[in-house]
């Protein structure tokens, strides 16, 4: 499955080119997203909402939100109404605590989705100071797309690692599990892998090991 790379084409309407930056700068929401829906244009072109992912969601929704977007790990769950994938990205990213299947699958989404609007998560990213979990993310799915001949998804995915490297945090962060014990904590930081050490994350979580890691 290539998710997100028809280049921005609506897919159903020969000879129509879709410009999904534009349609997101220049419509209001709603008719934004029915001109993607019209034109069955990627969900990448789906669009943006600043602060879309300041609330809490909650571990269910955000499974729905990946079934939607095709994550096999959720294969089994039926979910119509789709987000763009970076607004889902940034949406987990920014949780206290998730579910360990969700976390899992954003390395996918990374992967899958990997002309989503980057730049617009990355800026998001930094405002909420979850630049090494999108970072983390970013690394594990360019280390999974550098095993593939996708040479685009791969340079665009360790592109944009390279710039969240730029603004790399310190301060130690978890991969959305703020609720690990003292034990638990201690126990990571002795025994992460080199990756999630590199972010200040406190995460077992290798590309290697990801249950849905190919497209």
């Amino acid at each position: 499955m290539d998710a997100g790379g028809n280049g921005g084409k609506a897919g159903s309407h020969p000879g129509l080119s879709f410009d999904a930056g534009a349609c997101r700068r220049t419509l209001p929401y709603d008719l934004a997203r029915l001109a993607v829906e019209t034109l069955h244009a990627p969900p990448t072109a789906l669009p943006l909402r600043d602060q879309a992912f300041a609330a809490p969601v909650q571990s269910g929704k955000l499974s729905l939100q990946l079934a939607a977007l095709g994550y096999p790990g959720f294969a089994h769950l039926r979910a119509k109404a789709q987000r763009n994938p970076a607004a889902v990205l940034l949406t987990a990213l920014n949780a206290a605590n998730l579910d360990d299947r969700v976390t899992e699958g954003l390395p996918w989404l990374a992967l899958a989705y990997a002309d989503m609007d980057w730049d617009w998560a990355v800026q998001n990213a930094k405002l909420l100071d979850r630049q090494n979990r999108l970072g983390f993310v970013v690394t594990l799915a360019s280390q999974v797309a550098s095993k593939s001949a996708d040479s685009h998804r791969s340079g665009r995915l360790r592109e944009y690692a390279a710039v969240l490297e730029r603004s790399r945090l310190v301060k130690e962060d978890t991969l959305c599990h703020d609720a690990l014990t003292e034990a638990e904590r201690k126990w990571l930081r002795a025994n992460r892998p080199a990756t999630a050490a590199h972010w200040n994350l406190l995460t077992d979580m290798q590309a290697e090991n990801l249950p849905h890691a190919t497209l």
